[in-house]
Order: structure tokens, then C-alpha cells, then sequence
């Protein structure tokens, strides 16, 4: 195990620590054009309560990193509604587990006026010994009225991007990744790597 992934880490992997299958495809994808290999490692680590994705995601970063002796990625993402006073944001997944997509249309059943959302990514990338970086993202865009599309995960078969017309569900990763919160964090991240 441990010379396999030291063989990993010396041919520029990325390691990146999740449970989400959707999230490490969308990476995966993002970095294939600069030679960076992703591979996904499932350690758990706490998602703590907090006004913001930056320090829930700075404190996940630092708690893998007293465990995990490679260069690593994490993610942290939320939807912010406007008409629910930015509910379910940075417990985003917890309410998708609890209520889905259904819970959140029965929540705005009463707001036709006001469907305006906002989706939210931080990516934080840490080096052993070293302090995490944050890139941030967000995605302008509405609430539909029904669940549309097959494709991506959590609660994308009901958010329409601004100026497009099909929800993230109805996007193929390559077209959502163009225009995604996390697209867009993860390709600061990435001008970080061209950069270095």
C-alpha cells in the first residue's frame, strides 16, 4: 500500500479525499488536460457546524492532514437560497440526506417570485507540514419547480444556472464543468498547479 501510493504521489497524483463518486469525476475530468492524476481516498473526517464552507472546509483540511502524509484536495460545497434566508448553505449535504430535492421544492412551494439560488464550492488543497490553501467558487442561478435531469448528484436536478436553461442535471460533467461553482473553484486550484 504504501509503495503503491508513493509510486502515485512521485507521478504527480492528486489525492482527493471524498466519498463523493460525482465530485471525483468532475476533478477528475477538470485536470486530465495537465497530466495530474486524481485519485479518490475515502477518509472520513468532521464536517463541523460553522457560519462558513471556508472553515468547514479549512478545519476537514487540517484534520486529514494529521493522517494522510500526501498532497491532498477536499472540497465543501452549498446552496444558498435566497427566500430561505441562504437554508440549507454550509448543511447542505445533511439536509439533501434528510430531505433531497423534494424537501427543498416543498419549501419554496410558496415562492414564485423569489427562486434565486446560489451554489457555492471551496476547495482546499494541503501539503504535509503546510498550512491549506482555499480556492472559492460560486454559481449564480434559480430553484426549478420540479426535479429535471439524470445526470450529476445531490441537488443538481433542481438548480438552472443563470442565463442557461436546464438544470446541472441535464449537463453532461464536461458542459457543468465549464459553468459550475466547483468548476470554477477548481480551476483557480488548477491555475495554482500551472503556476508553481
Amino acid at each position: 500500500m504504501y509503495r503503491r501510493a508513493a509510486k502515485e504521489q512521485s507521478n504527480k497524483t492528486l489525492y482527493f479525499i471524498t466519498s463523493n463518486k460525482g465530485k471525483a469525476k468532475e476533478a477528475k475530468e477538470k485536470f486530465s488536460d495537465i497530466k495530474i492524476n486524481i485519485i479518490q481516498r475515502d477518509i472520513g473526517y468532521p464536517e463541523i457546524q460553522a457560519d462558513t464552507l471556508e472553515e468547514v472546509a479549512f478545519f476537514g483540511a487540517e484534520y486529514v492532514q494529521k493522517k494522510f502524509n500526501f498532497p491532498f484536495i477536499l472540497e465543501d460545497a452549498g446552496l444558498f437560497i435566497d427566500a430561505l434566508n441562504g437554508f440549507p448553505g454550509v448543511y447542505s449535504a445533511y439536509v439533501y440526506y434528510k430531505i433531497g430535492c423534494s424537501g427543498i421544492l416543498r419549501l419554496l412551494q410558496n415562492f414564485d417570485d423569489n427562486r434565486y439560488a446560489t451554489f457555492k464550492s471551496i476547495y482546499a488543497y494541503c501539503e504535509p507540514n503546510k498550512k491549506p490553501i482555499i480556492f472559492s467558487g460560486e454559481c449564480l442561478g434559480t430553484i426549478s419547480k420540479k426535479e429535471i435531469g439524470n445526470f450529476g448528484f445531490g441537488f443538481d436536478p433542481i438548480f438552472i444556472p443563470k442565463d442557461v436553461s436546464k438544470t446541472f442535471a441535464q449537463m453532461k460533467t464536461e458542459e457543468k464543468n465549464k459553468i459550475s461553482h466547483r468548476g470554477k473553484s477548481i480551476d483557480k486550484l488548477k491555475d495554482f498547479f500551472k503556476n508553481l
